[in-house]
């Protein structure tokens, strides 16, 4: 079965070059570029095969068993345009495959002078002959350093800034996950490409750990009413678990207005936030969004903007307002 779906993507692949993209490189005199945009229609491939896959397990779960029922339509539609950039557009992808040729060239740089490439694997010998367990380990690695990028973002006012477009979703739902800034995303995309890069994974082991980290945080953000019970919410970060980081004045300013901060920042695995302390179990399925864009008297009516672009460049100010309140 396994081999046969392969067989299909690849036929597809070859396709969708060979018919559409191909000749549109030649047209444009962009035929050096041929195998760069060979693997890209690979990646945009799986986006489409993961936004198909999304709505049909998730579109309806929610409806089945919604958290909050009647969500803006609006809202629900620019999210949807942010996973279509992110997942479609490779972007994580695309910028550990322009850093990959890079960091090459630095290895051999090292090598003539007596320093070789580091790999996590040479910790654990013969760990590639379990190709399962190799996985793993990447996952829970490259997990350990998103826990950290995550919790930065909340430490920072500049950062803040921009990643406080990602928590002004009010009615989360299952395209919520890539309703990010734009700089924000590339950052972040840059870090975890350059980790994953520097402890050696594999540009086919780097297409899977994206695939997976990515289909899970979906499922965080679903407006589902699912948890994993006392053991699994432990194990593995679910809707309500990861709800409660997007909880208003819990998830973020939980010491008080105008306060850093927040709980629940693990992307995958709450063991970090567990052992660093920043876990909040509450079994409930809370309201989301941020303190400071509820109406008066229990906010300030911040407007976070309606549009894609409109977002985008209320991140910026933001990021500037928020830098120069921490200088001051």
């Amino acid at each position: 079965m396994i081999s046969t779906l392969v067989e299909w993507f690849a036929i597809a692949q070859g396709w969708l070059f060979e018919s559409i993209v191909q000749p549109v490189l030649y047209h444009l005199g962009l035929g050096d570029i041929t195998e760069q945009a060979f693997e890209g229609t690979e990646w945009f491939l799986i986006g489409l095969c993961e936004l198909a896959l999304l709505f049909m397990v998730l579109r309806p779960l929610e409806s089945w068993i919604p958290v909050k029922r009647d969500l803006d339509p609006k809202a629900r539609r620019i999210d949807f345009l942010y996973t279509c950039v992110h997942r479609l557009g490779a972007f994580t992808l695309a910028v550990f495959f322009v850093l990959d040729p890079l960091f090459d060239a630095i290895a051999g740089q090292l090598t003539l002078v007596g320093v070789t490439h580091f790999n996590l694997e040479q910790l654990w010998p013969g760990v590639t002959d379990i190709p399962l367990a190799a996985f793993f380990i990447y996952l829970v690695v490259l997990d350990f350093f998103d826990y950290w990028y995550h919790r930065a973002s909340h430490q920072f006012n500049w950062w803040w800034g921009l990643h406080s477009l990602h928590h002004s979703q009010r009615d989360l739902n299952l395209w919520s996950d890539n309703r990010n800034h734009l700089l924000d995303d590339l950052l972040r995309d840059v870090v975890m490409a350059v980790i994953a890069l520097m402890i050696g994974v594999e540009p086919s082991q780097y297409v899977l750990l994206v695939m997976a980290s990515r289909m899970q945080q979906s499922l965080q953000h679903a407006n589902v009413r699912i948890h994993f019970g006392p053991i699994g919410e432990r194990l593995l970060v679910s809707p309500r678990y990861h709800r409660m980081h997007h909880a208003i004045g819990v998830g973020h300013e939980s010491k008080g207005e105008g306060s850093l901060g927040g709980c629940n920042f693990a992307v995958l695995f709450p063991v970090w936030d567990i052992l660093f302390r920043t876990a909040n179990f509450e079994p409930a399925f809370v309201e989301t969004g941020i303190r400071d864009q509820l109406p008066a008297p229990e906010g300030k009516g911040r407007n976070y903007g309606g549009g894609f672009w409109e977002q985008q460049w209320l991140g910026v100010k933001r990021m500037i307002e928020f830098a120069r309140r921490a200088s001051t």
